[in-house]
């Protein structure tokens, strides 16, 4: 097996075809198509099979794809190291974060990391633990901080504390349940959820059965923060939010808090990765950045 074609065959499927796949490696079709037959020839298997979807791995594929996307990446990873060991500062970032630290640490962390190293690519991408875990362990991302899962991560992963946080009640500006002091005054409202990696209408259903309230009805549910901004701003719908969301600049212009008395707790904010990998220097100072723009009243 040589590099180049693990290295074609981990990007056919993260592209979803031998077209999309050639192109981003600046390779010829029947050149990358001809380096994949060589490799199944070698190892006496079929690696991809072509339906509406585009080249899909077949079981032997699967196994194969699991090792090779971790050398691929392994390889990427050496290579910016030594770069940034070397003063060159550049390279990529991979890593992925929840709804929480994209709004209340990031818009601190961007420039102070550009400054440091503006030659660096970021990669972010929003999402939950659990959809980003296989990411996590084949190396393409270099770490995860957000929501704390349900469930711990599984070996081969670890999760560290950051900070615990709190959830606000957010709605539109304007809103005319703006001057409620209280959950039993919400009562009636019609709500918005974010992802979760549970159910997120049962976790609020059982932030107002904590209160001896009966449950809110649940009209919207978002999974991204963008779907949250619009759906909030544009009607009177009201969501449990981390309390970052009242000092994003962003949120500020359509958005408010509306301080009820109750305290609503959130889930805890984790980094997690692998510790087998150490971080390269950039994802090391990113990391660092973050950890100090944490919160200081609810950190541990």
């Amino acid at each position: 097996m040589k590099i180049e074609q693990l290295l074609g065959m981990v990007t056919i499927v993260e592209q979803g075809s031998l077209r999309a796949a050639a192109r981003h490696l600046g390779l010829d079709q029947p050149a990358l198509t001809k380096s994949i037959r060589a490799l199944e020839r070698e190892l006496g298997v079929v690696l991809f099979e072509r339906d509406p979807r585009g080249m899909v791995l077949t079981a032997s594929g699967r196994l194969l794809y699991q090792r090779a996307s971790l050398v691929v990446n392994e390889l990427r990873r050496a290579r910016d190291e030594l770069q940034q060991a070397a003063g060159g500062g550049e390279g990529t970032l991979t890593a992925g974060l929840s709804i929480m630290p994209h709004v209340g640490l990031l818009p601190h962390v961007l420039p102070e990391f550009k400054r440091r190293y503006p030659l660096v690519k970021l990669k972010l991408i929003e999402g939950l633990f659990p959809d980003l875990e296989g990411r996590l362990r084949n190396g393409a991302l270099d770490f995860f901080i957000g929501a704390s899962p349900r469930q711990p991560p599984a070996p081969g992963l670890v999760s560290t504390l950051l900070f615990e946080n709190t959830r606000v009640v957010v709605g539109r500006k304007g809103h005319p349940l703006a001057r409620a002091g209280s959950l039993a005054e919400l009562q009636d409202a019609e709500w918005a959820t974010p992802s979760l990696d549970y159910n997120a209408e049962e976790d609020l259903n059982g932030v107002f059965a904590s209160h001896g309230l009966q449950p809110p009805r649940v009209m919207l549910q978002a999974a991204s923060a963008l779907s949250l901004m619009v759906a909030l701003s544009s009607t009177d719908l009201l969501a449990f939010l981390p309390r970052q969301w009242s000092e994003f600049a962003l949120a500020r212009e359509a958005l408010q808090a509306i301080p009820i008395r109750e305290r609503i707790p959130a889930p805890a904010i984790v980094m997690i990765r692998r510790p087998d990998l150490p971080l390269m220097p950039a994802a090391e100072y990113f990391s660092d950045l973050l950890l100090r723009f944490a919160p200081r009243d609810e950190q541990r």
